[in-house]
C-alpha cells in the first residue's frame, strides 16, 4: 500500500533533501518538498543499504512524484531515478492544499470564474 507522510520524518529529512537537490539539478527546476511517500518502508531498512521511497515536488502549480533510490557513500548521498510502473505513480499529482489556494488566487484575480477537474490524482 502506498502512503504519503506529510510530514517527512527526522531520520529521512537529510536522504530527502540530497534527493531533491538531484531532481532540482537534474531537471533545472526549484521543486519544494512537500511530501514523502513510503516513508515507514525507508526507514525500516538498514541502515547500510540504499532506500527508495517517493519524493511529492511542486513548483508553482505543478505538483508530481519522483521515485528515487537514495545510498550513502562516504558520508554523501548518491541519488538515482527508479524505475516505477506507470499506473503506479501518476506523473502529475493534485498539489498540496496551500499551493493550490494561491494558484486559484492568481487565477481568479485575472478571471471571472475558474473551472478545475480532477481525474485520479491528476488536475
Amino acid at each position: 500500500m502506498v502512503t504519503v507522510a506529510d510530514d517527512i520524518p527526522e531520520e529521512l529529512r537529510p536522504a530527502a533533501s540530497a534527493a531533491l537537490k538531484w531532481v532540482n539539478e537534474e531537471r533545472g527546476a526549484a521543486f519544494k518538498l512537500t511530501g514523502v511517500v513510503d516513508a515507514d518502508e525507508a526507514l525500516a531498512a538498514p541502515a547500510d543499504e540504499a532506500i527508495e521511497f517517493g519524493l511529492v515536488l511542486c513548483e508553482d502549480e505543478m505538483c508530481l512524484r519522483e521515485q528515487v533510490r537514495v545510498e550513502r557513500q562516504d558520508g554523501r548521498f548518491q541519488v538515482s531515478a527508479v524505475e516505477a510502473a506507470p499506473s503506479l505513480i501518476p506523473p502529475l499529482l493534485d498539489p498540496p492544499q496551500g499551493v493550490r489556494r494561491d494558484w486559484l488566487d492568481r487565477v481568479l484575480g485575472k478571471h471571472e470564474f475558474a473551472v478545475l477537474l480532477v481525474y485520479r490524482g491528476l488536475w
